[in-house]
């Protein structure tokens, strides 16, 4: 037993090679390949979990579809609706800053819009 064990004692402190690959290159390999198995496996699992959570009833489905369907509207509805819409007159609103109050920012703008609209019926 002990004459292997010596033997291969031997070889290890002859070969350079050897000694590195035992020392760096064999644990990347396995961390390289057990990694990839690893990695592997959550993923199955992540996926398996999603597709427990996605899971919907019939019941709840039917009134998902019932929903759909009642709610079709045709392309030419949709064009006739827009068109009824005024698109030319609007006015551009400047948003607040970070540093700015929103909510004060816009009653002031929505003021001075409507103080300009009221001055302009005259």
């Amino acid at each position: 037993m002990a004459a292997p064990m010596e033997h291969f004692r031997q070889l290890l402190k002859r070969n350079k090679f050897l000694r590195h690959f035992l020392s760096g290159g064999l644990p990347m390999l396995v961390l390289i390949v057990g990694g990839s198995f690893a990695l592997k496996e959550f993923r199955t699992l992540r996926y398996q979990v999603l597709d427990k959570r996605k899971t919907v009833d019939d019941d709840v489905m039917d009134e998902i579809n019932q929903v759909k369907l009642s709610k079709k509207i045709s392309v030419e509805e949709e064009y006739e609706r827009m068109k009824e819409e005024n698109i030319d007159d609007w006015t551009n609103i400047r948003g607040p800053r970070p540093w700015e109050n929103s909510k004060e920012f816009q009653d002031s703008q929505r003021a001075n819009l409507a103080q300009k609209q009221h001055s302009t019926e005259r």
